[in-house]
């Protein structure tokens, strides 16, 4: 438990800023963020209850 406040304790400092900037990212960038890619609009086999191959809720696309 005192790993727990001391860890907080450190957590709680924060750094004070003047100003921040927010932009757009380019596509190259949005493009470069990317992983995988969904091919078939399937979500969960309704008898195994897993996710479909390639589909929108894929462990390959979208990691674990």
């Amino acid at each position: 438990m005192e790993d727990l406040f001391t860890l907080w304790n450190n957590l709680s400092h924060t750094t004070h800023f003047n100003s921040i900037y927010i932009g757009l990212a380019s596509q190259e960038k949005i493009r470069s963020w990317s992983y995988g890619e969904v091919k078939t609009p399937e979500t969960i086999n309704y008898r195994t209850f897993k996710p479909e191959h390639q589909g929108l809720f894929c462990a390959r696309t979208f990691g674990p």
